[in-house]
């Protein structure tokens, strides 16, 4: 019998899946993070505007505290009455924020000057009709 077959043995089949899938989200976790690493953080933050700069913020400390909220959870402590969790709803609250700001410049901006003129030629103008009809019998009389 293997050492993989006698691991095997203490453990329910169900979970092997779970665990699969758990180590293959550390690597691809682990991937990310050496890609991040691989550039400097200066260098990185000249290259981005201001809201950028934060949004890169605000994923990193929020990824980083939801790892630690992870390692709390293999340790047997419950993450949902440690600090961290107040931290979290913290970080998501500024993330809400940048979102907010993102889709205000993202909205459609109002052209005063052209509201103004196509309100101003929709719009009704009695004196303008009166105008129009006076100038209309003016021209026949130079036809004739």
């Amino acid at each position: 019998m293997s050492e993989d077959d006698n691991n095997m043995e203490d453990y329910p089949t169900e979970i092997h899946d779970y665990l699969a899938a758990f180590e293959k989200s550390l690597g691809s976790v682990d991937e990310m993070l050496k890609t991040m690493m691989s550039v400097s953080r200066s260098e990185l933050l000249q290259k981005v505007d201001p809201l950028e700069q934060a949004k890169l913020d605000l994923v990193s400390v929020y990824t980083l505290n939801s790892m630690f909220w992870v390692y709390l959870a293999t340790q047997g402590i419950n993450p949902k009455e440690h600090p961290v969790k107040q931290e979290l709803e913290r970080i998501r609250t500024y993330m809400n924020k940048v979102k907010e700001i993102t889709d205000k410049k993202k909205a459609a901006k109002l052209d005063k000057g052209a509201a103004s003129r196509f309100v101003k030629n929709a719009l009704w103008e009695p004196n303008a009709e009166k105008e129009h009809t006076s100038k209309t019998p003016a021209k026949g009389k130079k036809r004739q």
